[in-house]
């Protein structure tokens, strides 16, 4: 899979892709990821990619032309399955939104900025809008990154178990049953005896039933 990220500032996007699943998944030839500096696509001196925004008001718009020139320098190139804006007011990411995702071949990101982008990139270019919550960061890059983690890790050869991915929180609609690990105990903490029976059919019922019974109690909206 291909990962497109276009930001006009790039190297907030350094530090999330070079450590753990995402830079194994790049070095094992499993993902792409490629950083785009959108100042590269203005045509002034000073290399700025956004203005004033008409009508007035406060807060600086992003250029369409630079975003525009980046976007159709990478359509020429190869086929692309969406091209996705990172703002505040698009549709809610979650585990079914990565999930299909994981499925594409090339994706590019946009990262916003400012005050926001000019709206005529969002009516004639973009083919998806993402939120990663009801709240404002200063830009798309952080958003960006965590949407890119969330794609990543569902991809095959990108976990070391393929299937610890299919036992994630959200993926049935239900939140993950208690994990323990060892010691078996620890200040008078006792790990259920159930994990320890052998008996797999009872331990998976066990943690079936935990499952709805903690997303009843967190989150019952899921049920």
């Amino acid at each position: 899979m291909r990962i497109d990220i276009i930001s006009a500032v790039p190297e907030l996007l350094s530090g999330p892709f070079n450590s753990s699943i995402i830079k194994k998944s790049i070095e094992n030839n499993i993902t792409e990821i490629h950083i785009h500096n959108l100042r590269e696509y203005a045509k002034n001196n000073y290399k700025s990619v956004d203005d004033y925004q008409y009508g007035g008001g406060a807060g600086m718009v992003m250029l369409i032309e630079p975003i525009d020139k980046c976007i159709s320098k990478l359509k020429i190139e190869r086929d692309y399955d969406e091209i996705i804006f990172m703002t505040p007011d698009g549709s809610k990411l979650n585990q079914s939104v990565s999930n299909k995702l994981s499925c594409m071949t090339n994706i590019i990101i946009l990262c916003g900025h400012y005050k926001g982008i000019d709206q005529r990139i969002r009516d004639n270019l973009i083919t998806m809008e993402i939120s990663i919550g009801d709240y404002v960061l200063t830009g798309g890059e952080l958003p960006a990154a965590i949407l890119t983690d969330s794609i990543v890790r569902l991809i095959p050869g990108a976990l070391g178990d393929e299937t610890s991915a299919l036992t994630d929180s959200f993926q049935d609609n239900l939140l993950s049953y208690p994990l323990y690990t060892r010691p078996k105990e620890y200040k008078s903490w006792q790990v259920p005896d159930i994990l320890f029976s052998g008996d797999h059919k009872r331990i998976e019922k066990w943690r079936m039933e935990k499952s709805v019974e903690i997303t009843r109690k967190k989150r019952p909206d899921l049920l």
